[in-house]
């Protein structure tokens, strides 16, 4: 795995973020946000591009597309595989994306356009823009001929990857995929935008304590930016080269609201069925479940509809179910959150514990379940799901389970 969060530049930093309770919040320093009703943001705080990329590089990989080759670069040493001589390449392939894509450089070309004319655009704006482009530059450079292409679907772009991974991997096109998700939107436009559809929180005066998902005085997420890359592979295949083995994808579910293009349907329907299919994909029972990760963005609706969602299908089991939302500390990475949850969730599983819900202060009677609001809780975690829903109506859920040789 591999991950660039808010609160950490790696997954292990990540990991040790997250059980501190570390919030990724901050006031915006990439541009003059003064002016702007929200005036923070989850910031990649410390990320150099020229850490990892020659300055001629940089200057031709949108932020997000930089996130991508990052977070790929991390999961690919981690799983072994940069050093491992027996791949077969033309069966590694890459199912990454991307909610937005490269909105940087479409704002700072679209300013060269009004300025200074159509012939100052930069010959590499529509490559940097597109957002297929992170999963064909990681099979560039490192020559991985499988499968490639990215799904986008908005807040549930990573997830869907993470699934169509999977999927292609069940179905024989590949031993090994590299999968998830990446997001730079941390730009005048991108603010402007979910300003202008009173998404964001605006607590301007305590941006740390501002993404309080389950809270009963939550006002709207907070933009965070960065990536989570995870390599699936075939069992048998990992197992005759001895890689490690985190957990088990298992299954998963998609579905959609049918009900408006930003709103989740108020009966949680849409999200219950994801939940549910991937439940039935897995072969398991709602009882067995022991942690969600939740999708719990810290908006008035969201938080509220997931929790109905949860109820419908686990029922009195809910109650007993570990929950919490790790957007609490990284804000909301968009099109990347999937796979970073992903993340998050796996590390649960193999390391027994349950990442925090912070901020949490004021109950909500509607917000009724364990949020794990009081620090990290170790918990034996044998399987989880992770939930992701999109502007749209898309909904996706992986189920991830201990791996049990």
């Amino acid at each position: 795995m591999g991950a660039l969060t808010p609160i950490g530049l790696s997954v292990p930093d990540f990991w040790r973020g997250m059980l501190e309770g570390r919030s990724g919040a901050g006031p915006i320093t990439y541009f003059d946000a003064s002016g702007y009703d929200t005036r923070f943001a989850c910031e990649l705080k410390g990320f150099d591009p020229l850490a990892y990329f020659d300055r001629k590089t940089a200057r031709r990989l949108d932020p997000f597309c930089q996130y991508a080759l990052v977070s790929a670069e991390e999961a690919l040493r981690d799983a072994g595989l940069l050093e491992y001589r027996g791949l077969d390449k033309t069966r590694v392939g890459v199912v990454f994306g991307s909610g937005i894509g490269g909105i940087q450089v479409f704002t700072q070309q679209a300013r060269v356009l009004l300025e200074e004319g159509p012939h100052r655009i930069s010959p590499f704006f529509i490559p940097m823009l597109i957002p297929d482009i992170a999963p064909g530059q990681i099979s560039i450079r490192y020559g991985f001929k499988g499968p490639n292409y990215g799904a986008i679907s908005a807040c549930a772009t990573a997830t869907h990857n993470i699934g169509e991974a999977f999927r292609l991997i069940q179905l024989g096109y590949a031993d090994v995929m590299i999968s998830g998700g990446a997001e730079a939107a941390i730009c005048e436009l991108g603010v402007a935008g979910f300003n202008a559809m009173k998404a964001l929180s605006t607590r301007n005066e305590s941006p740390e304590t501002a993404s309080r998902p389950f809270d009963a005085t939550r006002d709207g997420f907070v933009l965070g930016e960065g990536a989570g890359a995870l390599v699936l592979e075939e069992l048998g295949h990992a197992m005759r080269r001895g890689a490690r083995i985190y957990a088990e994808v298992v299954g998963v579910g998609y579905s959609a609201d049918a009900y408006h293009i930003t709103a989740p349907d108020p009966s949680g329907e849409g999200a219950a069925r994801a939940m549910q299919a991937a439940l039935e994909d897995a072969g398991l029972a709602p009882e067995e479940v022991d942690y969600i990760n939740a999708h719990g963005t810290s908006t008035p609706f969201n938080d509220e509809i997931e929790t109905r969602a949860i109820k419908r299908v686990f029922g009195e089991h809910a109650y007993r179910l570990n929950i919490s939302s790790t957007k609490s500390m990284i804000g909301h990475l968009l099109g990347a959150a999937g796979a970073v949850e992903a993340i998050a969730t796996v590390l649960a599983i193999y390391h027994s514990a349950i990442p925090p819900t912070i901020n949490y202060t004021t109950p909500d009677p509607e917000c009724d379940l364990n949020y794990t609001t009081r620090g990290p809780e170790v918990r034996d975690v044998r399987v989880a799901l992770s939930n992701t829903f999109g502007f749209g109506g898309h909904n996706a859920t992986l189920a991830l389970k201990r791996f049990e040789p």
